[in-house]
């Protein structure tokens, strides 16, 4: 039961937040409350050491606090603040959660540059009305960050000591 939520939980919430940002330019806050939720009742079970259950409560934490900080100038949405913070309490204090960061910032800047030429394109014009483009297409709104988001969380997750754990016991079965 364990390893099903680890598998099916968090991919599920990255594609969601995903989207949804695509959908709506909004990640929903029960995105971010499912994920916490999910760690924070699971990972205890799967022998996390009560250290090591902190530290990832402290990634989370560290990143929340970043990021606040960034909403609050006006550089990040609020739920792309969130799902990082949750996204980064999954991973923990390692080399997963900067993977996660550096792919993150990384497609995000494609999703950017391409967004951007797409605005200045004539192709803009005849699929503004498409509900998946809508937005794209639409200057006044700003990047939907959760599909780099939730493309950087994917990538970055199966390396996670709660998937490896997953992958260990199933293993061992």
């Amino acid at each position: 039961m364990l390893e099903a939520l680890i598998f099916v939980v968090f991919p599920f919430c990255m594609v969601f937040a995903a989207v949804s940002d695509m959908l709506s330019m909004t990640i929903a806050n029960r995105v971010a409350v499912v994920l916490v939720a999910t760690f924070a009742l699971v990972a205890p079970f799967t022998g996390m050491d009560w250290a090591a259950y902190g530290w990832h409560f402290a990634a989370g934490g560290l990143v929340l606090l970043v990021t606040f900080g960034l909403f609050a100038l006006g550089g990040m949405g609020g739920g792309d603040a969130k799902l990082m913070s949750a996204t980064a309490l999954f991973l923990g204090f390692n080399v997963h959660l900067v993977e996660y960061l550096v792919i993150s910032a990384f497609l995000g800047g494609v999703l950017t540059v391409a967004i951007l030429a797409y605005r200045n394109s004539a192709l803009a014009v005849f699929t503004s009305r498409n509900m998946f483009l809508r937005h794209f297409a639409d200057d006044a709104v700003g990047i939907p960050y959760g599909i780099a988001l939730g493309l950087g969380g994917l990538v970055a997750y199966p390396d996670s000591p709660l998937v490896v754990w997953a992958l260990e016991r199933l293993s061992a079965n």
